[in-house]
């Protein structure tokens, strides 16, 4: 028979984790429930910014155009590497993206056995307007937020952020 510890146990929880309480276990329930509701409201914003940069789009690809927007031409492998996901799944993104017009590849001056990838200028002016749609739709959800609690709050979604970095599963 598997017994649990006891919540009486010094230093152990009711789930058998070490310093785990009550009111731990309650509060990491709540945010488990309100990150479940947080990811699928973001997947389906994640589908509308995508089809306001283009009506054809996959969610996931707006990520690969924000990279490419940020760090400017890149290869394949490293637009892999920076979003943690296998080089096909890029390839196949990026194949998506050429056809629509919002990326271009290049033979990487640095490699001519490699291709550099950049976005078009199409694909800067429908990702930027996209980007303006949506700050804006911000801008008017959390109208009523103050300032101060808007900071505190990317603060801690940062803070969420480096935490998942040390993911061990």
């Amino acid at each position: 028979m598997n017994a649990k510890p006891s919540t009486t146990d010094a230093g152990v929880g009711r789930t058998g984790y070490p310093g785990e309480d009550a009111d731990t276990d309650t509060a990491i329930e709540a945010l488990e429930q309100q990150l479940s509701m947080l990811w699928r409201r973001a997947r389906s914003n994640s589908y509308k910014v995508a089809r306001r940069v283009h009506p054809d789009m996959e969610p996931a690809a707006y990520g690969l155009l924000v990279i490419l927007q940020r760090e400017g031409s890149m290869r394949l492998t490293d637009i892999a590497a920076s979003v943690g996901v296998g080089k096909p799944s890029v390839s196949r993104q990026i194949a998506m993206l050429e056809q629509l017009g919002l990326v271009r590849k290049e033979a990487d001056p640095l490699d001519g056995r490699a291709q550099s990838i950049s976005l078009t200028d199409a694909g800067t002016r429908q990702l930027v307007a996209a980007q303006t749609a949506r700050k804006q739709a911000f801008h008017q959800l959390m109208e009523d937020w103050d300032v101060e609690d808007l900071t505190r709050l990317g603060t801690l979604i940062a803070q969420l952020n480096s935490t998942y970095t040390k993911d061990n599963w």
